[in-house]
């Protein structure tokens, strides 16, 4: 898998607005990415040095749209640490108030 497939989209929210005191960045990530994997796109988009790599699966939630019955899609997502002398990721800096 290729750096840019594994990294789907940044999760903005104000928990993860507040992890990044921490130097903590959450994305929602290919299903199929294991750590090694998240921490290597991470480090070769942005540019930066990660720590490390906490992952969450999520399955997805039950939705009715009248009779008919349906799921959320399931993704994963993963909070990753940055090390203490790596530079921030800049997309997020910019949204910090």
């Amino acid at each position: 898998m290729e750096a840019r497939d594994i990294i789907i989209r940044p999760v903005i929210t104000e928990k993860s607005m507040n992890l990044m005191s921490e130097r903590k960045y959450t994305f929602i990530v290919d299903k199929r990415a294991n750590k090694i994997q998240i921490k290597k796109a991470v480090e070769d988009i942005f540019g930066v040095k990660v720590d490390k790599v906490y992952t969450m699966n999520y399955k997805g939630k039950p939705k009715r749209m009248g009779k008919y019955e349906g799921r959320t899609e399931a993704y994963k997502k993963a909070i990753v640490k940055l090390t203490p002398d790596s530079k921030g990721i800049e997309f997020f800096e910019g949204l910090q108030a």
